[in-house]
């Protein structure tokens, strides 16, 4: 398993990407005229980018694909030096091979400084004819209007849950594990619609054991099962601030919680707590907040957590 599970399950192909209908539909009709404008991929992280972008490339160049294809990770090379030079030169050069173009994916583009984007824009334009790009980028609005208007713009989805469980279960499959009741459900959740991060989880708890159970995720992930995180809420509500308080600490120890992590997962579990009236759950949320700005400003983690343990108690009890 020394190859990651993400790279050695990719889509080969435009028609194999699932969970992106409207973006496969777009992109099988330029795979199937082998031609297409420059390219704006965007969207949250995990949800097909990258794996688009080299399916499109193979479709159009087949196996020999690498001859007219420079791939490069913006956030690596962001400056204008990177642009000018590598870029450049990789565009000005004809195709191989008697193909109409070569293509230049940069990956992570928002990452690219305005006076590279500015000197990106002006490449584009001149090498039109004989290099198309493709940019991947989360944050759209980091790319400047001229980029984004010379391009096509794709936007990526957060995939459904039952994309991630299927694609899930079929790498379990050829991997030959053996999945559990509710493994499968554990790690579509902790994925929040990233197959990237699912696939990782799992190979992470294969490692441990070829028969992954749903204990086996959530202790390899770093990620609280919700009815930890109900128990604890129930807790504050019940028991009083210094048993909720020991039973936080035994859930920070138990699956490897920092502070941030256990405040985002408590947020998304907050909203499915039934014994919870909704002004509580509004009031709560505005808690959360303020504590998880304290905590990324550099508060101190173990009294930012006393603190909202302190006022949920307060407030369930009052």
């Amino acid at each position: 398993m020394s190859e990651l599970w993400v790279e050695k399950h990719r889509p080969q192909s435009v028609d194999q990407i699932r969970g992106q209908a409207a973006v496969v539909q777009r992109l099988g009709t330029y795979a199937g005229t082998k031609n297409f404008p420059h390219l704006l991929f965007a969207g949250p992280p995990g949800t097909g980018k990258t794996t688009a972008a080299m399916a499109l490339t193979k479709d159009i160049f087949g196996p020999e694909y690498r001859q007219n294809l420079l791939e490069m990770n913006a956030s690596d090379e962001r400056k204008l030096e990177s642009i000018r030079t590598k870029v450049k030169q990789f565009a000005r050069t004809q195709p191989y091979g008697g193909a109409a173009f070569k293509i230049i994916f940069l990956d992570e583009a928002d990452a690219l400084t305005n006076d590279a984007q500015g000197a990106l824009r002006r490449i584009m334009e001149q090498y039109a004819e004989t290099c198309r790009f493709i940019l991947s980028c989360n944050y759209s609005s980091k790319i400047i209007e001229p980029i984004q208007s010379r391009c096509a713009v794709f936007r990526f989805r957060p995939l459904a849950d039952a994309d991630v469980s299927s694609q899930v279960a079929h790498v379990a499959q050829l991997e030959g594990l053996t999945m559990e009741e509710g493994s499968v459900e554990a790690l579509t959740r902790i994925s929040q619609g990233d197959l990237r991060k699912a696939l990782t989880a799992l190979q992470v708890a294969a490692a441990l054991n070829t028969t992954v159970n749903r204990d086996l995720v959530y202790e390899t992930s770093a990620t609280a099962p919700p009815e930890a995180l109900h128990a604890y809420l129930m807790s504050c509500r019940d028991d009083g601030f210094h048993v909720a308080r020991r039973r936080l600490r035994e859930l920070l120890d138990q699956f490897g919680l920092a502070g941030t992590d256990f405040v985002n997962q408590l947020h998304r579990e907050l909203y499915s707590a039934d014994f919870l009236e909704e002004r509580s759950k509004l009031e709560l949320t505005e808690w959360m907040a303020e504590i998880d700005y304290r905590l990324v400003e550099g508060g101190g983690e173990q009294i930012q957590l006393d603190a909202l343990t302190a006022q949920i108690v307060k407030h369930l009890v009052a």
